[in-house]
């Protein structure tokens, strides 16, 4: 009987076994969690040439553009999607809300400023979606990311447009996983880069790097 009982568990063991080792694997860009594949995606916040170089660039942005261009590739060899915001306006620029609270023309569509930085094109090109937007939030977003569970943002600026997309994305999906790689981030000023980083560690965000 004893013998019986053990030959049987040791069947048992062995076909538990066996359906482990023939899972199919995770998907490139997709991890498990309890049993659920999760799908990644990365939003590459407004990297244009005026917020990097140009008329509103900073140093920060120039020196972590390495970085992102490091993260990218690594997500683009794990399968990761990719999905770009291009801040976008127009010749009336000035006349707007934004223009009269930050007098100084930037992201013009169709200007060398509005495009994105070079070095990151390929990704672009490449990306899941592109999307213009011309606030600081994008509002066809969270419509572009309704099929992943994780969600991490990175870009320019911290405190301005990263925030702004964490935060309305947060909103639509309070259960999906949603970061921000502050090592790929730049604000307006380190100050406000921090701050900001403070603001959506509050909200529930986890913040990495």
């Amino acid at each position: 009987m004893g013998g019986a009982l053990w030959d049987g568990a040791g069947v048992a063991l062995r076909e538990l076994r066996e359906q482990k080792s023939s899972r199919a694997p995770t998907a490139a860009g997709a991890s498990e969690n309890g049993g659920h594949t999760m799908k990644k995606a990365i939003v590459v916040v407004d990297m244009q040439n005026d917020f990097v170089d140009g008329a509103l660039g900073t140093a920060e942005a120039q020196a972590m553009l390495p970085r992102m261009v490091e993260k990218l590739t690594a997500a683009r060899a794990a399968g990761t999607a990719l999905v770009f915001t291009m801040d976008t306006h127009g010749a009336d620029y000035l006349t707007t809300q934004e223009g009269e609270h930050l007098p100084v023309p930037h992201c013009i569509r169709g200007t060398a400023g509005w495009a994105i930085v070079e070095a990151l094109r390929p990704f672009a090109d490449a990306a899941a979606a592109v999307i213009e937007k011309p606030t600081f939030g994008a509002t066809a977003l969270p419509a572009a990311l309704a099929d992943y569970d994780a969600i991490e943002f990175v870009g320019l600026c911290t405190d301005i447009c990263v925030i702004s997309n964490a935060l309305l994305v947060k909103a639509f999906y309070p259960e999906k996983r949603i970061s921000v790689d502050a090592a790929c981030c730049a604000g307006v000023t380190p100050e406000s880069h921090t701050t900001a980083l403070n603001a959506m560690r509050a909200c529930q965000i986890e913040v990495r790097g």
